[in-house]
């Protein structure tokens, strides 16, 4: 099937006015249809002429796939990948000095080439990764990285594809009890870590401090919490003599998403590839982990529940998200609607 930009602009005019919508031609720069998929990405100039095509609730682009009678539609604006691939381009430059100093570390040059592919197509990370058949991705008889493994979507997104490049990672998980790590993260990260044939361990650490103080609202949880994970997991990490510590975040992006800790690079994994938020999900719930709502932490809703200020600071940390282009608006919407929702 051939798929032309005028069609499609004619088409969405036409579903705009259909359904009671201000019928007005969107700016649409470009078409991309992967017919073996059933996909089509549109691009479009900016982000009022993406909302143009997306339509209230989404009406408009889900009448459009019903009329082409194709698997999905992805809606990106040019100024979105633009700044996605600058932030690549960044991440890619660094990446290249530290192999040179690291003399070539064989995971380090499949996530080159894995970058150097995103930077070419950024549209598609599902796309992407089929690419990695044609990457040699050799597993050294040890440990090349650990992963912070929480459960959430974020860190799996990390070790799936860490184990994909050929680290042989080894996963961590930091146990500071119940009220931080429930038992459907605890099954999260067991069964993740089997299906891809990862050692996996946990590291416990009294974190009783933090709760305290958090359940007294003396402060939010989250900062500190963090802190005490991440010191857990990078001692570990040196203690082991493992080169790389890869984590979950998606922030920071560009040439800070690598950094040196002594002698233990720390790779911020989704941050480096620039992936949105919908992507970690979409991987991740390929291998059976999904999303369990905006934060699943049993510390965090408590707090919440008790002190209703302390919600801002996690509305701060989405409007972060969102602004890093990571979160769609949309999407912002739901998780400060859910965290601002009485208990």
């Amino acid at each position: 099937m051939k798929l032309e930009k005028e069609d499609i602009i004619k088409a969405i005019s036409q579903i705009r006015d259909e359904i009671g919508h201000e019928n007005i031609e969107p700016e649409i720069m470009d078409i991309i249809f992967d017919e073996r998929r059933g996909e089509l990405l549109i691009i479009t100039s900016d982000r009022p002429e993406k909302s143009l095509v997306i339509g209230k609730g989404g009406w408009v682009v889900g009448k459009l796939k019903e009329k082409l009678k194709i698997n999905q539609i992805h809606v990106e604006a040019y100024l979105d990948i633009y700044i996605r691939k600058y932030r690549m381009k960044l991440a890619q430059t660094r990446l290249k000095e530290i192999i040179a100093q690291q003399n070539s570390s064989k995971p380090l040059i499949n996530l080159l080439n894995l970058l150097k592919r995103r930077i070419e197509y950024p549209y598609s990370l599902d796309a992407v990764l089929e690419d990695l058949e044609k990457i040699e991705s050799e597993t050294s008889d040890e440990h090349q990285a650990v992963v912070a493994l929480s459960g959430g979507v974020d860190s799996s997104f990390s070790l799936i594809i860490a184990a994909l490049m050929g680290f042989n990672p080894l996963a961590v998980t930091v146990d500071p009890g119940s009220i931080i790590l429930p038992g459907y993260f605890r099954e999260s990260v067991e069964k993740l870590s089997q299906k891809l044939s990862v050692e996996h361990l946990y590291l416990d650490v009294d974190i009783s401090s933090v709760v305290e103080g958090a359940l007294e609202g003396r402060y939010h949880p989250c900062g500190r919490c963090s802190q005490v994970i991440e010191e857990t997991v990078t001692v570990y990490t040196q203690k082991k003599e493992i080169p790389f510590l890869i984590f979950g975040d998606l922030l920071a992006t560009g040439a800070q998403s690598m950094v040196y800790w002594e002698d233990v690079l720390r790779i911020n994994l989704p941050a480096m590839i620039s992936a949105t938020k919908g992507e970690t999900k979409a991987l991740a719930g390929k291998y059976g982990v999904h999303s369990s709502g905006a934060y699943g932490c049993p510390l965090l809703a408590e707090v919440k529940k008790k002190y209703s200020h302390m919600s801002r600071y996690s509305i701060q940390r989405v409007l972060r998200e969102t602004r890093a282009g990571i979160l769609e608006p949309g999407e912002a919407l739901d998780m400060i609607m859910n965290l601002c929702r009485k208990w």
